[in-house]
């Protein structure tokens, strides 16, 4: 029996979002159910119509995806809790597919959402995991913005890179929030504002760190036979990836981890990064941002810094990044951080994406996530195309 390889007879029919905000009094049961019905309502689907579940949360223990399905009143046949972090949502994504294949669910729901401010957000990330916990914050270690200040000064090191160079991105991705009602910053930012922000973990300042908030994003999967009943517009997904722990003797290399699938994406998609219309990456920390590039092989390695500068990354660019503002300019919903480049990519393919829209045809969405001493030890990615 030969391997199927694709995504074929699989299709993304709906997506949605809850509302983006610095502070909410709701719990996160309800920030995912509003993202869901979100995307049932774009999709043209009903709740009882859902026979999978895919849910990452890291506010949602004590529950977990079955207890939420309680929450929901639908019965799956088939469950996924993401534990990945910001890999999560394009692997929920990569997993159902799979599941619709093997007919284990017909249509598949995946969503991702937390409830955070600041001090809820930096709590957590002191008992993020084991060595984290024990090793790590008893000393403090300065959260995430200390561990990608080291991220960010190796890479500057090794590459020549300067601050300029991601303050471009930064100011690009924010004038993309602008177009962006959802995203929770409004105002332009100049790359003087950038340079010249206060300093968080050097060489990191403020605009080089996400803000944390409550918020939530949903993607809705289906059955060809499912599909092809629907009045929405449908996008496939030609090819995808993840790996962990990689390279697992080098716990402080330069890489997403994508580079050790990218190549097996490309081929399952039929396409190279060259047909690619935009990127939707996982954007933590701007380095972040320039490290999956390259390891997605958009940019070589150390090359990043001059693509920004002579590609236009603003929806009104050849190459856009991060259409909706990313989550340096629309925010970091907790683990909904890996799910927004999933929404963000399906509604610019559906063509859903309003006053940010852009012309494209294919693009890729990329996560990382699970940080622990010295890198994100879980990344993913997947080449999504419309129909």
């Amino acid at each position: 029996m030969s391997r199927n390889t694709g995504f074929d007879g699989v299709y993304i029919v709906g997506a949605g979002q809850a509302a983006y905000e610095k502070r909410a009094d709701r719990p996160v049961q309800r920030v995912l159910w509003e993202a869901f019905d979100a995307a049932l309502g774009s999709a043209g689907l009903a709740m009882r119509d859902v026979d999978g579940l895919a849910a990452t949360a890291f506010v949602l223990p004590p529950d977990n995806v079955t207890t939420l399905a309680e929450h929901f009143g639908v019965a799956p046949r088939w469950l996924f809790q993401g534990l990945y972090g910001g890999a999560s949502g394009v692997i929920s994504v990569l997993h159902a597919a799979r599941a619709i294949q093997a007919g284990d669910a017909d249509v598949v729901a995946c969503l991702a959402a937390d409830v955070f401010d600041t001090a809820a957000h930096d709590d957590m990330l002191d008992h993020f995991n084991g060595s984290v916990r024990d090793y790590m914050a008893p000393f403090g270690f300065g959260g995430a913005n200390g561990t990608f200040a080291l991220h960010t000064r190796l890479y500057m090191e090794k590459h020549g890179t300067q601050r300029a160079d991601f303050g471009r991105l930064c100011v690009a991705q924010r004038e993309n929030a602008l177009f962006n009602p959802n995203a929770l910053f409004k105002k332009p930012l100049s790359l003087d504002e950038y340079l010249n922000a206060r300093v968080i973990a050097e060489p990191l300042r403020l605009f080089d760190c996400v803000h944390p908030c409550t918020g939530g994003d949903a993607v809705i999967l289906a059955h060809e036979k499912v599909a092809e009943r629907l009045d929405a517009p449908l996008v496939r997904i030609l090819g995808g990836g993840e790996q962990h722990n990689y390279p697992p003797d080098d716990i402080y290399g330069l890489v997403a981890g994508c580079e050790a699938f990218a190549e097996r994406m490309y081929a399952q998609a039929g396409c190279g990064p060259e047909d690619l219309d935009f990127a939707q990456l996982y954007d933590d920390y701007p380095v972040m941002a320039f490290i999956q590039l390259e390891g997605l092989g958009v940019t070589r390695p150390g090359e990043t810094a001059e693509f920004i500068r002579t590609r236009d990354a603003t929806v009104r660019g050849r190459f856009p990044v991060n259409t909706g503002g990313g989550q340096l300019s629309a925010g970091q919903a907790g683990a909904s951080g890996g799910m927004i480049g999933v929404y963000e990519a399906v509604a610019q393919l559906r063509g859903d994406a309003g006053a940010r829209q852009v012309e494209c045809r294919r693009g890729v969405v990329s996560g990382y996530g699970m940080v622990g001493y010295g890198r994100g030890l879980s990344s993913s990615a997947a080449v999504l195309a419309r129909v």
